[in-house]
């Protein structure tokens, strides 16, 4: 090749648009493969597991921004009667029983220490808001002398 043919516009925005058609066909091939792998696994659970009774919704409901915390109250994260359902009597069905349980459980450990954080977090924003405030108001009597 030439020289002027290394440097052409057209070679390098032909190269340039095929690279990044490659890229962008790898992300889309990895973003719908990985779907398929979630909708087999939720359709396997949809087989083998009971249908879930539908949530019941609040009647009353005290502003806008309560409903959705009342919609996340009612939902249930362990079925209650987890506690009287029967023992799987095979070794590895029961051991995957168990790591299951293994695992909401800390899920549920992981969720109570984030929502303590964010508790605390929400906290001290609240006192440094108030601080603020304060300076805020001490600010503008200073002013108003």
């Amino acid at each position: 090749m030439t020289e002027d043919q290394r440097h052409n516009p057209k070679l390098l925005v032909g190269i340039i648009g095929g690279l990044t058609i490659l890229i962008a066909v790898f992300f889309a091939y990895q973003w719908f493969s990985s779907n398929t792998e979630q909708n087999n696994v939720h359709e396997e659970e949809m087989v083998t597991k009971p249908a879930k009774p539908a949530v019941a919704t609040p009647i009353e409901s005290m502003s806008e921004a309560s409903a959705p915390l009342a919609e996340t109250e009612m939902v249930k994260l362990v079925e209650e009667n987890i506690t009287e359902l029967p023992v799987p009597e095979n070794a590895s069905l029961a051991k995957e029983e168990i790591a299951k349980l293994d695992d909401i459980q800390s899920q549920l450990n992981d969720q109570e220490t984030t929502l303590k954080q964010q508790h605390n977090d929400a906290d001290e924003l609240i006192k440094l808001k108030e601080e603020q405030i304060k300076l805020l108001e001490a600010q503008l009597a200073q002013q108003a002398k």
